[in-house]
């Protein structure tokens, strides 16, 4: 149990329930630092912080504070792509190679982007082993991607592309804009809606940037177990690949090569409100306050099922739309609240944002003491039930 922190910020009246989980979160889950958001129709009714952002808990958890969100950072990833479809300059079920030319290597030709976007190209990982830096070069990672042979006949089965997704997404972006996938996300969606998100972390900005945990290991019978176990038995295989290929990986997150690199499927940094705002503009129609980030056909887009099933890499049951996790709630771990449109997703630890476009809910969570689970840690669910549980 963990000593009750003072608890920052604002709530609606309607959301108390929140606050109060909040607080349950610090005193029976253990929480070290934290953040919660939630947006109604585009307007802010939850924004509390709490806790620490270091581990030794001697640094107070601020307004202004930002940390890593790991897999939270595909939802932006996909949000960029998904504005170049709606702008027409990619078309979903095109080849890859139609924008990426070197794409087209080892039998990938006939690769789509639809293909990408719902984790079916087979290319959860590279195949032979990449020296440490490669995790910080982008042409050395898109180069061995563009080579690889995909592990599974594409579209025949799904398996998450834990850090692959975001260099394949982002060098579709990167060919058709001319932009990195940072700068594209930071200069159309980050400063139109004034988020305080980053993909690439500009050095006098590192300061403010909260000390993840180490991750945890997995609690006997987790879904994450299956998973540890699977990338140990096995150091050259897909699991083992995915996660810890280039090998650097292994570093983690609290050094400031990772937090300035662009690592798009993996190294976002970020707070909760601005989870919340984006979201919540995914949740009403694609715009607010004036900044139109995606059209309603978009929208839809984002939440049509791709894949449903068994994944190859996680080894659990995962759910997904085009490059958002859609939600499954006859999963444990896998609902987003109780609507069937909600999308969004998490990030290795317990981090996530989600869209519900039936509630017009927007909602962000983040902290920095990593749980076990692989999809919606509990901390997160508990905050998600108390606020539909305002809406009742």
């Amino acid at each position: 149990m963990s000593d009750m922190p003072a608890i920052h910020g604002t709530s609606d009246p309607r959301f108390a329930r929140v606050r109060e989980v909040f607080a349950e979160n610090f005193r029976d889950r253990d929480e070290v630092g934290a953040a919660v958001a939630v947006t109604l129709d585009g307007m802010p009714v939850v924004d509390l912080w709490a806790g620490h952002s270091d581990q030794a808990r001697t640094r107070p958890w601020e307004r202004d504070t930002i940390v890593n969100v790991y897999s939270t950072t595909k939802g932006m990833a996909a949000l960029c792509l998904h504005q170049l479809v709606d702008q027409g300059r990619v078309e979903l079920d095109a080849p890859v190679a139609r924008y990426w030319p070197e794409f087209a290597q080892a039998g990938k030709q006939s690769t789509t982007v639809r293909t990408l976007l719902g984790h079916r190209a087979g290319l959860a990982a590279v195949k032979a082993l990449l020296p440490g830096e490669a995790l910080y070069d982008w042409d050395a990672m898109v180069v061995a991607l563009a080579a690889q042979e995909p592990w599974w006949t594409p579209d025949s089965a799904h398996g998450y592309h834990a850090v692959t997704f975001g260099w394949l997404v982002g060098e579709i972006v990167r060919r058709v804009s001319g932009m990195s996938l940072g700068t594209y996300f930071r200069d159309t969606i980050a400063g139109p809606l004034g988020l305080d998100f980053h993909i690439g972390l500009a050095d006098e900005e590192h300061h403010r940037v909260a000390e993840m945990s180490p991750p945890p290991l997995p609690e006997p019978g987790a879904a994450s177990l299956h998973l540890a176990l699977a990338i140990m038995s096995d150091p050259a295989g897909l699991a083992a690949r995915a996660f810890m290929n280039p090998p650097s990986m292994a570093r983690g997150v609290n050094n400031p090569e990772w937090r300035r690199a662009e690592i798009p499927a993996a190294n976002g940094h970020t707070d909760a409100r601005s989870l919340a705002r984006v979201y919540g503009a995914l949740a009403r129609g694609g715009s607010v306050d004036g900044v139109q980030v995606l059209s309603p056909a978009g929208i839809a887009r984002c939440y049509t099922q791709l894949s449903h099933g068994p994944d190859l890499v996680l080894q659990l049951t995962t759910r997904f739309g085009h490059g958002f996790m859609i939600t499954q709630p006859d999963v444990p771990g896998g609902s987003f609240g109780p609507n069937p449109r909600s999308f969004g997703h998490p990030g290795a630890g317990g981090s996530i944002g989600a869209a519900d476009p039936d509630a017009k809910i927007g909602f962000g969570y983040v902290m920095n003491r990593m749980g076990p689970h692989i999809l919606i840690d509990p901390r997160a669910t508990a905050l998600i039930d108390a606020v539909y549980a305002g809406l009742a």
